[in-house]
């Protein structure tokens, strides 16, 4: 079964060392994602329909919102370790305006991109910082973190590029009626999923709804819906003491065991495990220093 070795939250996102050897089913993140191979045996994700390698020499890039998939291409037996870094747009943008981009559903231009010697160093010294993590202050960890992105795109060069940037037009507007949906979605997690029901409080027939939604979020109703539920599910973990059947039945599953198998199915481990290994720094804190010259 799949493992966490370390996992990092705060306002950056999530930095997750996973030890995999089963695969993930279709999800999306609202991060902007990244995704590098820290040992183990080669692996893969598929991403836009075609596998994107995951090696020593290449990193895998999901765009925010892109559905992606694990897909656990060593032979039986043998693991990957992943270091998956699930990184707030924000956060990137406060250090670096240029990557206010990082949102745009399609700011990568490619599912993987090889990695430089110097990147390939800086996942090997990352990893380390992560297994002695009770040496590791906030500071220390973004800094890190922010040098090694930088380090992973920065031979796609747009994001320097001022032109390229304004070319990168922004989403068009969504539909007010998808934001209505939306709005619903967000107001109870708790439920199960209804396509229908939500088609018909938002005024649409339900293939108009799915074509529309699909159209301005770039993923179906039930991965957005997925997502939700996951992020609540990571902030219920994170923020409090309540026990995983609990947070299980807030979150409208059946049982205990419904909602592991949900978990386990988008990253890998149980929420247990996520509770047990994760290292919550202060969402709240701003960085040490301006980065102007960097990503």
């Amino acid at each position: 079964m799949s493992s966490a070795v370390k996992i990092f939250q705060g306002r950056f996102g999530r930095v997750a060392l996973l030890d995999m050897d089963t695969p993930l089913v279709g999800h999306a993140h609202h991060h902007c994602h990244i995704l590098l191979k820290a040992g183990g045996a080669d692996g893969a994700f598929r991403v836009r329909g075609e596998l994107a390698p995951l090696t020593d020499q290449t990193a895998v890039l999901v765009n925010a919102w892109e559905r992606h998939a694990y897909v656990h291409t060593a032979p039986e037996g043998e693991r990957t370790l992943i270091l998956a870094l699930y990184v707030e747009p924000a956060w990137l943008a406060d250090l670096q305006r240029t990557l206010l981009v990082s949102a745009h559903p399609h700011f990568f231009a490619r599912q993987f991109v090889a990695i430089t010697p110097r990147a390939q160093r800086m996942v090997e010294e990352f990893v380390l910082e992560m297994w002695w993590a009770d040496e590791l202050s906030q500071a220390r960890m973004e800094d890190l973190l922010f040098n090694l992105i930088v380090s992973v795109i920065e031979c796609l060069g747009s994001w320097r590029d001022f032109v390229s940037r304004l070319r990168l037009k922004p989403p068009a507007a969504m539909d007010p009626r998808i934001r209505r949906a939306i709005a619903l979605m967000r107001e109870d997690v708790a439920h199960e999923f209804d396509v229908p029901a939500l088609a018909r409080r938002s005024g649409l027939s339900r293939a108009h709804f799915f074509a529309l939604f699909q159209r301005d979020t770039q993923v179906t109703p039930l991965v957005y819906s997925n997502v939700l539920r996951f992020e609540a599910a990571v902030r219920r973990l994170t923020s409090g003491t309540d026990s995983v059947a609990t947070v299980a039945q807030d979150l409208g599953f059946a049982a205990p065991g419904h909602f592991s198998r949900f978990f386990r199915q988008h990253l890998g481990i149980t929420p247990s495990d996520y509770r047990r290994v994760v290292d919550l720094f202060d969402s709240r804190a701003a960085p040490e220093n301006d980065r102007p010259d960097a990503c």
